[in-house]
């Protein structure tokens, strides 16, 4: 939740031209990853739970390439960009790691 948070501060900053492009994709993205983990954690098996939690982690990667695009149209600064970076990176892991939790064993 707080990537999302950090996401729509962030890319209210992005030109105007951007605002139905790069800016909404990134916010969609990030909404994404919480909403389909708190999807995928009210189904009642752990095969519908992966699903959603694989859909979460798409996301995430998602929005890590648009942050790294961004990046790349100097939108924002490079601390901002290492910051937001590292964020993604540790989520992907989290994510992971629940997703591997779920796996038969």
């Amino acid at each position: 939740m707080e990537l999302v948070r950090e996401t729509y501060a962030l890319s209210i900053n992005f030109p105007d031209y951007e605002r139905y492009a790069l800016a909404n994709q990134m916010t969609r993205s990030a909404v994404s990853i919480p909403s389909n983990i708190a999807e995928g954690t009210s189904k009642n098996s752990d095969k519908h739970i992966n699903r959603f939690i694989q859909d979460s982690l798409g996301s995430a990667f998602e929005w890590e390439t648009q942050l790294i695009i961004a990046y790349q149209q100097a939108y924002f600064d490079r601390e901002t960009f290492d910051k937001l970076e590292n964020k993604i990176k540790q989520l992907q892991k989290m994510i992971s790691g629940f997703q591997k939790r779920l796996q038969p064993k």
